[in-house]
């Protein structure tokens, strides 16, 4: 029987694994870690609402339950055209007649970065993080700046929502405690309208809630250089900050470079909609890994790279049976976010007709804690999947 190579343990590589499976077809996931980490959730590691472990999911406990191979080993090079994949180990692994990118991205780099920390970073970050953070707590006041960058060549690899949200959380978070007044808060990004791609209506909204949480905000200069007590602009300013956490925008990964296949300006993979490297027989690029496809405020987002999975095992499928069928990502192409502030949430959507913001008061707030357990739990197979998540 044909098996399929999965490169990568995040929401693309996960979620291939598990429709493949659900073909019949046999499959081996390789992964850098043993678990796999739910990024939206990590929001809450900061504020010591959840732990690293809460919303970390072992690989074999999912290996077992959908029935697939699993090395955890990291991808050192891969050959497109031999399709020989090499692992840290040194062991080779050939002969799959077809091989699924999902490695993720690398993050741009800055000067100083090392003075800051992402809550979309390494899964360790949103623990140092909540380490800092209590150590101000205990200080009993300082100067907190979140924020993220931009990628001029590619717009789509910007993830603006977690800063936002983490910005929120921590000011939901202080005020509980009863000292937002003796801290300073601010939101800082190069661009001249983060969020943008939200649309207006949530460029306002967005704005009204930083004046209303009393958030100082510093953008449309680009960033110099962190510094251990803040950050600075290429204009002279500086935010000073005892906690700066910062988003970097993504690039393609650095293992892709050397791997044969055809890359965009900015390192991703070059696909159809249909996820096919074309020229490659067999090879596939989704999630973080793939060049996205679409209009300029389309954006890399787990739901994306989702869809982006079930239809490369859809596809898969019908090419090992010959049926001339294949599933495009395209149609379901959109930002889709529950933007939690801690005390509730605001429904984000945008399309190609435009965006929309509806305020969700409290039970915002528990809905997304609520996709979170789902998450975890529909994927461990101990409740059903609701067709569409």
């Amino acid at each position: 029987m044909q098996k399929v190579l999965v490169l990568g343990g995040g929401f693309a590589g996960v979620e291939a694994a598990i429709f493949l499976r659900k073909q019949g077809i046999e499959v081996a996931l390789v992964s850098d870690r043993d678990y796999f980490y739910i990024y939206p959730t990590s929001i809450w590691i900061p504020t010591g609402e959840l732990t690293k472990e809460d919303i970390s999911v072992p690989l074999d406990k999912l290996a077992m339950k959908h029935g697939f191979e699993l090395i955890i080993d990291p991808v050192t090079q891969i050959d497109a055209r031999k399709k020989k994949v090499t692992l840290a180990s040194g062991r080779m692994l050939e002969g799959f007649a077809y091989i699924v990118v999902a490695l993720g991205q690398d993050k741009m780099a800055h000067q100083g970065m090392e003075h800051t920390l992402s809550i979309c970073g390494k899964p360790e970050e949103a623990t140092g993080l909540y380490e800092r953070l209590d150590a101000l707590v205990l200080k009993g006041h300082g100067k907190i700046a979140m924020g993220f960058g931009g990628n001029p060549k590619d717009t789509s690899a910007v993830r603006g929502g977690p800063a936002f949200e983490m910005l929120f959380n921590v000011h939901h978070y202080l005020k509980k405690k009863g000292l937002r007044t003796h801290f300073e808060l601010t939101f800082f990004a190069p661009m001249q309208k983060p969020g943008q791609k939200m649309g207006e209506k949530a460029l306002a909204m967005m704005d009204k809630m930083f004046k209303r949480t009393d958030i100082k905000t510093h953008t449309g200069v680009k960033i110099d250089k962190f510094v251990e007590d803040g950050i600075l602009f290429e204009d002279g300013t500086k935010v000073a900050s005892d906690l700066t956490m910062f988003i970097s925008a993504g690039t393609g990964h650095h293992i892709l470079k050397n791997s044969g296949l055809p890359l965009s300006e900015t390192g991703y993979v070059v696909t159809n909609e249909y996820s096919e490297v074309e020229g490659f027989e067999g090879i596939y690029a989704i999630g973080d890994s793939a060049s996205l496809m679409g209009p300029k405020w389309r954006a890399k987002q787990g739901h994306v790279a989702e869809v982006m999975a079930k239809n490369v095992a859809y596809n898969i499928n019908a090419h090992m049976q010959g049926i001339d069928s294949k599933q495009s990502y395209m149609q379901h192409l959109n930002i889709l976010c529950v933007m939690d502030t801690g005390d509730g949430a605001a429904f984000v959507y945008r399309d190609d007709k435009g965006g929309k913001i509806i305020p969700m008061p409290l039970f915002g707030h528990w809905m997304k804690k609520g996709w979170g357990w789902y998450c975890k739990h529909s994927k461990l197979g101990h409740i059903p999947r609701i067709p569409g998540l």
